[in-house]
């Protein structure tokens, strides 16, 4: 089998150029191309980085590696499962890398997890390629669906706790994850005093009008609707955000309900915290006046 080549890659670099972030771009050396296809619905690269470990990249979109990822998977996950008093019953939308199902089971309180992610190539190929991701998928409390989120939840009802959407951009397969109708599907699946997780549009340098519309949208279906950010190198300007929303009007989900010890935090995290739970609402002065 000769040596795989991809449009993204030159010179022994990828290059992440996108209309989302116009004018930038991206740039990982490349140590060896491990795997690429063509899915049903998008095109998946999978390489080993010099710096950066083993790289996840989708519609030529990096959505892992192996260095930064967990800053992402845990204040995507913690966020959203400390802000309920006892998250028994989760679904994770999307994630099939696994990352997020790996932080969801570091709650003893979770009895039951469902991963539903439209493309089994992501699923199959992150357990060949990223071990320390897919570990998640070997829970016992984990069980794993390959089909459509919205048409998942469109059967659900009063079901889940915690709701976590760890879609890739706002184009192609996960367009439609950013949407009104969505939110009001999320809300119909929780529990009373639920809370969901998103994806939030990317990121303050780059997508203030895209993240003012998604807490706008948010915002006609859950009472309480707060943005919140995290650092990672290999997203665009650094940085990516969350909208974290609750079905309960009283709860501040920007004070964690239930925490760790520092000890217990040491020894799960490397990037999340109370302290760190907190501050990630803390929004520079210009964000702060975009989202009023």
């Amino acid at each position: 089998m000769g040596e795989i080549v991809h449009p993204t890659i030159q010179d022994g670099w990828f290059r992440e150029i996108s209309d989302m972030w116009p004018g930038q771009a991206m740039t990982l050396k490349v140590k060896e191309v491990l795997h690429h296809e063509k899915s049903q619905y998008q095109d998946v690269l999978i390489f080993e980085s010099t710096d950066y470990g083993t790289v996840l990249v989708l519609d030529n979109v990096i959505q892992c590696t192996e260095r930064d990822e967990f800053s992402y998977q845990e204040m995507i996950t913690h966020l959203a499962m400390n802000a309920h008093p006892n998250p028994e019953k989760v679904l994770v939308i999307g994630g099939g890398d696994g990352g997020v199902l790996r932080e969801v089971v570091k709650h003893e309180c979770v009895k039951e997890a469902i991963l539903c992610d439209i493309d089994e190539a992501v699923i199959r190929l992150s357990k060949k390629y990223l071990p320390g991701m897919s570990v998640g998928f070997q829970h016992p409390n984990v069980q794993t669906i390959v089909g459509d989120g919205f048409k998942f939840l469109a059967d659900r009802t009063n079901e889940f706790d915690v709701i976590i959407t760890d879609s890739s951009d706002p184009e192609g397969p996960a367009e439609s994850l950013f949407q009104k109708p969505y939110f009001e599907l999320l809300n119909n699946a929780l529990r009373e005093g639920g809370v969901i997780t998103t994806q939030g549009s990317e990121n303050q340098w780059l997508h203030m009008p895209l993240i003012a519309n998604l807490k706008k949208s948010c915002k006609e279906v859950f009472p309480v609707v707060e943005y919140a950010y995290t650092t990672i190198p290999t997203y665009p300007s650094g940085q990516i955000g969350f909208m974290v929303c609750c079905k309960d009007a009283t709860r501040d989900v920007k004070k964690p309900l239930r925490a760790w010890s520092q000890e217990e935090e040491e020894k799960l995290c490397k990037y999340y915290s109370k302290e760190i739970h907190e501050a990630s609402f803390v929004l520079p002065t210009f964000a702060r006046k975009a989202l009023r």
